[in-house]
């Protein structure tokens, strides 16, 4: 709407200000490529604050967007990088200053290729082709090794010279291949399989020299990726590119910096394994001299103790002490049974003053009727009973008569 002013009938600069931003609202979210300059992200807030340059015009617009907006680009973008930005423009009225609202952050050139890079590693994180358990172990000494690189590339070289320096000999099977390029994925993955389908290779070592990220891509390929997470035999990654790392690093059983470190890692050096042996020689010498020596002067000093000196020695001991033991349990013995037979004497004398035999002995009789009953009152035998006699050299049977004074008598 065309505003009519003049020298006599101005507008306030708040008045223009606000016409500006009324212009600028009707004004729908735009496409804006520029170089950031300046980031702000404050603790806690959820909005991020750019800087947004034209390097062709010395021009500068503020940014502000969402945290999830930009933390979506956060890993690849930083201070200096181009960027494409879907924002809406929006004018501050009370400062008069232009700004503009971000939906959206692409980076542009290698930076939107970094961001395809993290999401498919994201991806392929998120279904443990990089867990750490999935790793395998090298072998200690692999007597076929599998080498994937370009031919007669310097990291062919730096891998073979420095493995048969280290161990001369190691036995390699080379797969020379494309590094880079449209044909390199498939090739590459060709010969990683060729190889890990040879039972005889135990290590399979995939080298470059470095590289552009472009150079590079091959090896952060998908393809790639998983084929080298299917082998059985164990992988190792030497691309030698430290700023950016392909996806091959993290999927690969291990990561060496450079061939000439793979080569290292790989191999042991003989140099070191013979003084490593010669080392563990030397200290099993000292522990079986140390135990040696040891067990010497413990068994001197076992020689030294009187038993071993004089042996009989402790016989003798031992043989008085087993005579004197043996005198005294004679003693013992020999008064327990005079003291027994004592009380026996004493015993029997006793029992024979009692027994009714020695009665007899002193010419005195017992009499019992038949049925065995012994015969104590005159009462107890009527005149003409029969009874029995026991004396002390037998028995006799005996009548009943009567007496003159009319008591019984016995009759033999």
């Amino acid at each position: 709407m065309a505003v009519t002013t003049s020298a006599e009938n101005p507008l306030p600069v708040g008045d223009v200000s606000r016409l500006i931003g009324g212009w600028i609202d009707r004004l729908g979210a735009v496409w804006v490529e520029g170089q950031i300059t300046q980031i702000s992200r404050r603790p806690g807030a959820g909005v991020v604050f750019l800087t947004l340059r034209d390097p062709s015009h010395d021009v500068s617009v503020g940014v502000t967007c969402f945290r999830q907006v930009f933390d979506a680009v956060a890993d690849v973008v930083a201070e200096g990088a181009r960027v494409v930005v879907l924002a809406k423009p929006e004018w501050y009225a009370p400062r008069g200053q232009l700004s503009l609202r971000a939906t959206e952050l692409r980076p542009v050139g290698t930076g939107e290729l970094l961001v395809r890079l993290e999401r498919l590693r994201k991806s392929l994180a998120a279904e443990g082709l990089f867990a750490a358990d999935r790793k395998r172990p090298l072998p200690f000494l692999p007597q076929l090794i599998g080498l994937v690189c370009g031919r007669a590339s310097a990291a062919e070289r730096d891998v073979l010279e420095n493995a048969r320096h280290r161990w001369p000999a190691v036995r390699f099977e080379v797969r020379n291949v494309p590094v880079q390029g449209v044909h390199a994925v498939p090739q590459v993955v060709r010969a990683v399989q060729e190889l890990d389908a040879r039972d005889e290779v135990d290590v399979i070592v995939v080298a470059r020299g470095g590289g552009s990220v472009e150079d590079l891509l091959p090896f952060s390929d998908e393809e790639l990726v998983r084929a080298v997470a299917a082998c059985r035999t164990p992988v190792v990654s030497a691309i030698g590119h430290e700023p950016d790392r392909p996806l091959l690093d993290l999927v690969a059983d291990l990561r060496a910096s450079t061939p000439t470190d793979a080569a290292k890692k790989v191999v042991p050096d003989v140099g070191e394994e013979a003084e490593r042996v010669r080392m563990l020689r030397d200290r099993a010498r000292r522990a079986v001299g140390a135990f040696v020596e040891r067990e010497e002067r413990g068994l001197a000093h076992a020689l030294r103790r009187p038993v071993m000196e004089d042996p009989h020695r402790m016989v003798e001991e031992r043989e008085a002490q087993v005579t004197a033991l043996l005198d005294r349990s004679r003693r013992t013995l020999g008064h327990l049974l005079d003291r027994g037979l004592s009380e026996v004497t004493h015993t029997h004398a006793r029992v024979v003053s009692l027994s009714p035999a020695a009665t007899l002995e002193r010419g005195y009789a017992v009499l019992q009727r038949a049925d065995g009953q012994v015969v104590r009152t005159p009462r107890e035998a009527p005149d003409g009973a029969v009874l029995r006699a026991r004396v002390a050299e037998g028995e006799l049977s005996v009548r009943v008569t009567s007496g003159p004074d009319g008591t019984a008598d016995a009759d033999g």
